[in-house]
C-alpha cells in the first residue's frame, strides 16, 4: 500500500466527526481534519447553565516516500504551529489538541526516535482556560509499523483497522 492509498483509506474514518479539508491545504500537509464540540449543563432551564465546555481538535496529514529525522521536526513543528493558531482561550475552554499523522513508505530510524519523544503542552491560565495536548502517530506503509508518541498510542487502534482492511 502506497503513502496516498493509506490516506485514502484513513480519511473516511474522520469524515463522520471532523470537517475533513482536502483542498487549498498548505503545504507540507495533504490534508486537514477539525473537530468542535460544545457542552452545557444547565438545571431546568437554559438560562440557569451551571457549566459549558469547548473541546477543539486539529489533526494534519503528510504523506511522504521517506521521513527522515530532519523532515519529521519540520513536521511537527508545523503542525504545532498551526493548531495553536486555532486557539482561543476563554473561560469555556477545555482542550485544544494537535494531532499529527504522517503516512511514509519508509521511516528512518532516527525518525521514529523523534516523533516517540515528542511532546508539546500548553496550559492556559494555568489550566483555568483550557489546555493543549499533542499526538502524533506515523505508519511505515512498507511494513505496516506504526510509530507513536505517548498520547499517539490512542490511535493504534484505527490504524490497525486500515492496516487489516487491505
Amino acid at each position: 500500500m502506497t503513502p496516498n492509498e493509506a490516506l485514502e483509506r484513513l480519511l473516511p474514518s474522520y469524515i463522520r466527526y471532523y470537517d475533513v479539508i482536502r483542498e487549498g491545504v498548505e503545504p507540507p500537509f495533504a490534508a486537514e481534519a477539525r473537530f468542535h464540540s460544545h457542552n452545557e449543563q444547565y438545571i431546568l432551564v437554559k438560562s440557569a447553565r451551571v457549566s459549558e465546555a469547548d473541546s477543539h481538535e486539529y489533526i494534519y496529514f503528510a504523506v511522504a516516500d521517506e521521513l527522515d529525522a530532519a523532515r519529521a521536526a519540520e513536521l511537527d513543528a508545523a503542525a504545532w504551529e498551526r493548531g495553536m493558531a486555532w486557539v482561543k482561550p476563554h473561560s469555556a475552554h477545555r482542550n485544544s489538541d494537535v494531532t499529527l499523522v504522517v503516512l511514509a513508505e519508509h521511516i528512518t530510524p532516527d525518525a521514529a526516535a523523534f516523533i516517540k519523544k515528542s511532546r508539546h503542552y500548553q496550559s492556559y491560565r494555568f489550566g483555568l482556560q483550557g489546555w493543549s495536548n499533542y499526538r502524533a502517530i506515523a505508519l511505515e506503509t512498507s511494513s505496516g509499523t506504526l510509530t507513536y508518541n505517548r498520547l499517539g498510542g490512542d490511535l493504534k487502534k484505527l490504524f490497525r483497522n486500515i492496516q487489516n482492511s487491505k
